[in-house]
């Protein structure tokens, strides 16, 4: 059985930015992804910050996919299909197709919207809401279960790429913050900002060098030009109504 620090489930924007942000502080995370992300459905993303003529879906969810991996997720292409907690601590995690537990993790974060299922072993609190399912949580994504948190659209946010990522990344610190990893805020700065004023550089910053500034911004470049220099292969995916037949039977 293979432990994790943090198990993510779900590869939507949520999840895969909640796995970058706990990966980066380095937590051994996990993230299981279905396949069957929302945004895979879009057409062109086109109020997400930083496009400012939009971007490709699946292109935003390739770029986060490498930028999770990079960070230090094991990626898994698989959806779960049960999850229970562990006799001594934690929780056991059993991806699809699998007959015994898997994976264990100190905790475990949530971001597969509309799905639930999984979780039927567990004492979590759902409620329904204009036909669809949700998990109650803070707004900081705690549930009333010790280590489970749910992200995104599963915990009620709006359906918006942008709020999903913003709410991944909150969660992440609320992992990290119950986890007591020493983390005051994730930024990189130049060398000297706060060495040269007397003050010890916060737990999550690093101080660069113009060197390494200049290298990491070379690297960004070359790496984005690739991701950029031709259009995504991939087509939307239809409703799952859509899907069958085409006449939603």
């Amino acid at each position: 059985m293979t432990d994790y620090d943090a198990v993510v489930i779900g590869g939507g924007v949520a999840g895969r930015t909640a796995g970058s942000f706990i990966a980066r502080a380095g937590l051994d995370t996990a993230v299981f992804d279905g396949g069957d992300s929302l945004l895979r459905r879009n057409a062109h993303l086109e109020n997400f910050p930083g496009f400012p003529v939009g971007v490709n879906p699946r292109l935003l969810l390739d770029l986060m996919r490498d930028q999770a991996e990079g960070a230090g997720c094991d990626w898994h292409d698989l959806e779960i299909a049960d999850v229970d907690r562990h006799p001594d601590d934690g929780f056991v995690v059993k991806p699809d197709g699998e007959d015994r537990w898997i994976h264990r993790a100190d905790r475990l974060v949530v971001a597969t919207p509309g799905r639930t299922d999984y979780l039927s072993e567990l004492p979590v609190e759902t409620y329904a809401e204009d036909g669809s399912t949700f998990i109650d949580a803070s707004p900081a994504g705690r549930t009333d279960l010790d280590g489970l948190y749910t992200a995104g659209r599963l915990a009620g946010k709006p359906l918006q790429a942008a709020v999903a990522a913003g709410h991944g990344a909150e969660v992440a610190l609320s992992v990290l913050e119950d986890a007591d990893v020493p983390f005051a805020f994730d930024w990189s700065v130049p060398d000297g900002y706060f060495t040269d004023r007397g003050r010890d550089v916060p737990p999550g910053v690093e101080e660069v060098s113009a060197e390494q500034r200049r290298e990491r911004e070379r690297r960004s470049l070359e790496v984005m030009a690739g991701h950029f220099a031709d259009p995504h292969p991939d087509d939307p995916d239809p409703h799952p109504e859509l899907r069958s037949d085409g006449d939603g039977e």
